[in-house]
């Protein structure tokens, strides 16, 4: 048995920090195989012997035990003891010094100008700290989703699965999902489609990613909402497009104008049933606009439907695709807020004619969506458990925008409108006050809530000031307390 000393060189353990001393034992006695001071076949201290000499208890030095066993540093033999293991994992590190490096000029190495030029206006969006924060706009009702029905249906398909589940999976995506989301959308949206005609897609993003890519040429131009989503264009102007900013109008998307403005575009990307982010619906007879457009100019049209389960009142709008009949429409949805935003899941319908050369293309992005995710997804929604959560979320979302209606009214009166939404997660609320909605949305932010002006969906066309108030993700009590805190931060800037 090695002598105690041979540990002596370890550095002093956190004692401030108790919950971490295991970590702290096993960093060190992982970094001490490593660097050969404990050689492979050495007996190490018996953890009582440990748990002495470094003031431990015994239950830390048997957890950071276990840890360098389950990965390989160490075995143990019953009624012999611990020792090093041979063959480590990661292999002793060189003991011997390489030569000294010289000294070499910084690099100047950078950016493509193509890739400067697309990422100048890109906000990349931080990981929230909180959920339910006013008036987060891209928020599903987090805290009332049904984690534990999750958590046991994803048990209970990685218990069942079969080892084929572990491997390579279908480009395409897994046939059991593609063929819930066809039954699904066919009968809640109107989506007329096969199985194989949807492609799974890790988000909505994703989707749009592949759809510039690899059905526009550099230059072409594309019909853009204005105002209009940003990750859209931006997507799309990264694959080269050139975005041509079309007036919208009580009707949605102005066809008459996009057709003056570029007649031979080859893309359209519309949210006809539920415009982000004025939250208007796109008319029946601009929609068989857009489709003869569509059909004469050979163009695409990308229905983007992120939202449009969710709406409070009127009769239910269809999808545009359900009235396609050239084949035109390519439909783009995501679970992400249906359920939760950790979900990376979204889908595209396609045209017969695109698929197979869109399934050639997702194996260039990532291969396919992590299939074991698709598969709890899958039985997610054909035990039942999807469609519930939508029409619980549908009226708990209705509730929660009439209280924000409510407050708004009460406090509010004089300094906002605050649009009674008919569909979506949030709604529009137009300033009064003649202030610029990018200095009411600065100072909210400074009183801590999300906050974000019109101005910033704006590409070209001048917009009212007003901003976006997202409802869905907060409860009641956050969002009478949210527009208190906005009567202060407007009140403050008109002064």
């Amino acid at each position: 048995m090695p002598k105690m000393e041979t540990f002596q060189d370890l550095s002093l353990h956190p004692s401030t920090n108790q919950k971490e001393l295991w970590r702290w034992l096993y960093t060190e006695l992982r970094a001490a195989i490593l660097d050969g001071r404990l050689r492979a076949g050495t007996r190490l201290p018996s953890t009582r012997s440990l748990a002495v000499q470094y003031e431990l208890s015994r239950g830390t030095v048997i957890t950071a035990f276990d840890q360098l066993q389950a990965e390989g540093y160490i075995r143990t033999e019953v009624g012999s003891g611990t020792y090093v293991a041979t063959g480590l994992p990661d292999g002793p590190l060189p003991t011997s010094r390489s030569k000294p490096v010289p000294a070499l000029p910084q690099s100047t190495a950078t950016l493509s100008k193509r890739a400067q030029a697309q990422l100048k206006d890109v906000v990349v969006m931080p990981a929230p700290h909180s959920v339910g924060k006013a008036f987060r706009a891209y928020e599903p009702a987090i805290d009332l989703f049904p984690a534990d029905l999750w958590a046991r249906t994803a048990a209970r398909v990685l218990r069942r699965a079969p080892r084929s589940l572990y491997g390579h999976g279908s480009a395409g995506g897994y046939q059991p999902l593609r063929r819930a989301i066809a039954e699904y959308i066919g009968s809640s949206r109107g989506v007329r489609c096969t199985p194989e005609q949807i492609i799974v897609t890790s988000g909505a993003q994703q989707a749009l990613d592949l759809l510039g890519r690899f059905l526009l040429d550099p230059g072409d131009s594309v019909w853009m909402e204005d105002p209009g989503y940003p990750g859209a264009w931006q997507t799309l102007r990264a694959a080269g497009a050139r975005i041509v900013p079309v007036p919208v109008d009580q009707d949605g998307l102005n066809v008459a104008a996009a057709r003056k403005l570029s007649p031979r575009a080859k893309m359209a990307y519309v949210t006809p049933a539920n415009q982000f982010p004025l939250g208007v619906t796109m008319s029946a007879d601009r929609r068989i606009e857009l489709l003869q457009w569509a059909a004469e100019a050979g163009a695409w049209i990308v229905e983007d439907e992120y939202d449009a389960e969710y709406r409070y009142f009127g009769r239910p709008v269809a999808a545009l695709q359900s009235l396609d009949r050239s084949g035109v429409v390519i439909y783009v949805g995501t679970f992400t807020k249906m359920l939760f935003n950790a979900l990376r899941l979204g889908f595209l319908v396609l045209p017969q004619r695109l698929v197979g050369a869109f399934e050639a293309a997702r194996t260039l992005v990532d291969r396919h969506p992590p299939t074991l995710d698709q598969a709890i997804l899958s039985e997610f929604i054909t035990e039942g458990h999807f469609g519930h959560h939508v029409r619980k979320m549908r009226q708990i979302y209705a509730e929660r925008m009439a209280v924000l209606k409510e407050a708004a009214d009460e406090h509010l009166d004089g300094l906002l409108d605050v649009t009674n939404a008919a569909a979506g997660m949030k709604t529009v609320a137009w300033l009064k006050t003649g202030t610029s909605d990018k200095v009411a949305a600065e100072q909210a932010r400074r009183l801590g809530l999300e906050m974000i002006g019109l101005s910033e969906f704006s590409i070209k066309q001048p917009l009212k000031p007003g901003l976006l108030l997202g409802f869905a993700g907060c409860n009641p009590e956050e969002l009478r307390r949210g527009v208190s805190v906005l009567a202060a931060a407007l009140r403050s800037v008109g002064r």
